[in-house]
């Protein structure tokens, strides 16, 4: 498989910019803009010889609730990544505009904690594009290795909505599973989109700023889905074991400013959490984490 390797993380803002460009009237229809892709692309985007960057790290901390440690948190190899997921979605190749897709599904797999001192590789590609009944599904497939041993894999999902095309061809692995009821009350910011995008590069406009969200259809700028996943596990965090698979999927945004609460509970040491809202009867995330054997 070929592959496409950056020296360095790529920069998101400018691939924030020209993800926007198909979705604009005219322009998205030009030659060099248009998505013109009706398949999973093939090959794989690489970064190679990563090191963490020790402050970057320390506000990452900061804005998801990380205590300290001399591992990386089980969500942070996702930000090494997200450069590269980036412009994967902005090829043409790739099947779907990137503005407007909806990240779905999260599945993050810690075959073993990675040290803050650890060089890494890191290698994104896409796989699955399969049927939904409201759109369309494809996964953005991102592993991490240490000389040659793939320590983290994750598996992002998102859905493309559109003509329905079928009933999705494997079980969503989450299905049935409810949020369970919790007092763990968080107290979200207006400025948490904006604090979190800083750190992660995920600019969207639908999570700055009240207006900008509203241009996309949003009553109000709405949290980042890795941010709630990374905030929950964050909550676990003494709970979690060295190897473990954690899905989550995302349900209905989180409105910003807002409060929501998080609840969990264990069993045969499988945990199952979830973030709803603290007004209604509205659930934001459920997700679940399994120990590997």
């Amino acid at each position: 498989m070929t592959a496409r390797v950056y020296d360095r993380a790529p920069a998101t803002l400018p691939l924030m910019l020209k993800a926007a460009l198909p979705a604009l009237p005219l322009v998205g229809g030009l030659p060099g803009v248009r998505h013109t892709g009706t398949t999973a692309p093939g090959g794989l985007l690489e970064r190679r010889g990563v090191v963490t960057d020790r402050e970057h790290l320390e506000t990452y901390n900061e804005v998801c609730g990380f205590a300290r440690g001399s591992t990386l948190p089980p969500t942070y190899p996702h930000m090494a990544a997200f450069g590269l997921h980036m412009a994967l979605m902005t090829d043409t190749a790739f099947p779907f505009v990137p503005m407007g897709l909806v990240h779905l599904r999260n599945r993050i797999t810690q075959h073993r904690p990675i040290g803050v001192d650890e060089t890494f590789d890191v290698a994104v590609g896409a796989a699955d594009l399969r049927p939904h009944p409201k759109g369309r599904l494809i996964d953005v497939v991102t592993t991490v290795a240490v000389e040659g041993e793939v320590v983290w894999d994750e598996v992002t999902t998102l859905f493309s909505r559109g003509k329905g095309s079928g009933r999705e061809t494997t079980e969503a692995p989450l299905a049935g599973v409810e949020a369970p009821e919790g007092v763990v009350h968080w107290k979200l910011a207006g400025d948490l989109g904006r604090r979190y995008g800083a750190v992660s590069g995920d600019r969207n406009p639908i999570h700055l700023y009240p207006l900008t969200a509203k241009a996309f259809g949003f009553p109000s700028n709405i949290a980042h889905g890795m941010w709630t996943k990374a905030q929950a596990l964050a909550t676990l965090q003494n709970k979690l074991p060295d190897a473990f698979t954690v899905d989550v999927e995302f349900k209905k945004p989180i409105l910003l400013p807002a409060t929501v609460v998080f609840g969990s509970r264990t069993s045969r040491k499988v945990t199952t959490f979830g973030v709803r809202d603290s007004r209604k009867p509205a659930t934001h995330l459920v997700g679940r984490v399994t120990p590997r054997k």
